[in-house]
């Protein structure tokens, strides 16, 4: 199982200190989240927690994950990253391709997109992207996406995007594995047509139930022989015997953010950057 942290409602100036702690402790990947605003009332409510409340406060940071993912590879050497998630609806497409792109050839290719569908509405309706038929449309793009990536002369001519002849420069140095949030089975049968699947907080036994459905999918695809990421977030798991329940469950990915079990949620970076390192040497060494 690899180990991946969590860069969410972190301090602007402690992603950078983060990732070299990271790369130099052997962590696979940091994880960026993504909203653009954070509106101070809100017709639709968060689906991720019982009462519908937020899990951050008013005025916590949000730094754009392509711009936070280029820094942070300009100042490491192996470490790689991806978005949990990327509202890839919410975007036009051909800027999501110019990004990621960007990132991927800059970082020599240690990039994974991570991709929601999205629960705000309103926020949709700031960007002027339509929040009625996301999911759908949200396929159509990473078709579009893969095609731009190549850097050759494509066209494309479906539903949401009507395509002339073009290309895209430069191309990803490699393929850009995509990796689907949710867990809707609309969500699970995305995550099975593409490379991984992202949890949310969820027990090791939810967890594993996950991994059989999706499982299921891949079998009706064929798939079922190929590589596939689980980025799992277990919230029953605090040491390595926990790590390998996750395991045998399915996980390949564990994302956590390792300062808490010896600090909390702290906003000091030198107590981050020490959980990180130990955190290493408790579980990591351990795989």
């Amino acid at each position: 199982m690899r180990f991946s942290i969590g860069a969410a409602f972190s301090p602007p100036d402690h992603y950078v200190p983060v990732a070299r702690a990271a790369d130099d402790a052997g962590y696979h990947a940091i994880a960026c989240s993504d909203h653009v605003v954070n509106l101070e009332e809100l017709r639709t409510p968060y689906p991720y927690t019982a009462d519908g409340s937020r899990r951050w406060e008013a005025f916590t940071p949000w730094l754009d994950p392509w711009v936070a993912i280029g820094a942070m590879a300009a100042a490491t050497e192996r470490l790689r990253f991806f978005t949990n998630v990327y509202v890839l609806p919410m975007r036009n497409p051909f800027l999501v391709a110019k990004a990621v792109s960007t990132a991927a050839a800059l970082s020599g290719g240690r990039v994974a997109l991570g991709v929601g569908m999205g629960w705000c509405q309103e926020e949709f309706e700031l960007m002027e992207q339509p929040f009625g038929g996301r999911g759908k449309r949200a396929d159509e793009m990473l078709d579009l996406l893969r095609a731009l990536w190549s850097g050759e002369m494509v066209e494309h001519h479906g539903e949401a995007y009507d395509v002339p002849r073009l290309e895209m420069n430069p191309p990803v140095p490699g393929p850009v594995p995509v990796y689907v949030g949710g867990t809707s089975d609309a969500a699970l049968r995305r995550a099975a047509r593409h490379d991984g699947w992202i949890s949310d907080l969820a027990s090791t036994e939810e967890l594993g139930h996950f991994r059989r459905r999706i499982d299921a999918h891949r079998a009706e695809l064929g798939r079922q022989d190929e590589p596939f990421a689980m980025v799992g977030s277990p919230n029953d798991a605090v040491d390595v015997d926990g790590y390998r329940r996750a395991e045998d469950a399915g996980v390949t990915d564990l994302l956590t953010m390792p300062w808490v079990f010896y600090s909390g949620f702290t906003d000091d970076l030198q107590q981050k950057i020490d959980g990180v390192y130990r955190f290493a040497d408790d579980v990591l060494a351990h795989f």
